[in-house]
């Protein structure tokens, strides 16, 4: 049974730092291109970085600089570091493989003084 279980959201002031984590089962991430998207009020879903099988990475062009995708297969979860935080990344955050149609329920981050 596929799972994902996203963590690690919160409040946090401009110019802040967070660190997500994507904890998978069911699956093993390291076989799959793993995605973080992220959800604003009222605005789509939009991608926000992916990291690929052979670990390479891309971004978006919002996060480029800020943002760190990484993946431990040995615990089998995926991190999203974010840094130098402004409130236009305020958005609840979702993970992704991309070999599943299965969206966990997301971590809230919100960017405020």
């Amino acid at each position: 049974q596929v799972q994902l279980v996203e963590s690690g959201g919160g409040l946090v002031q401009p110019g802040g730092s967070l660190r997500l984590s994507c904890a998978a089962s069911g699956f093993t991430v390291g076989r799959y291109q793993m995605r973080w998207y992220r959800q604003g009020s009222g605005k789509e879903r939009e991608l926000v970085a992916f990291i690929s099988t052979g670990g390479s990475t891309g971004y978006t062009e919002f996060v480029k600089g800020r943002f760190t995708i990484s993946r431990d297969n040995a615990k089998n979860t995926m991190y999203l570091q974010m840094n130098s935080l402004k409130p236009e990344d305020t958005a609840v955050y979702y993970c992704k493989s991309t070999g599943h149609n299965y969206w966990g329920q997301g971590t809230q981050v919100t960017v405020s003084s």
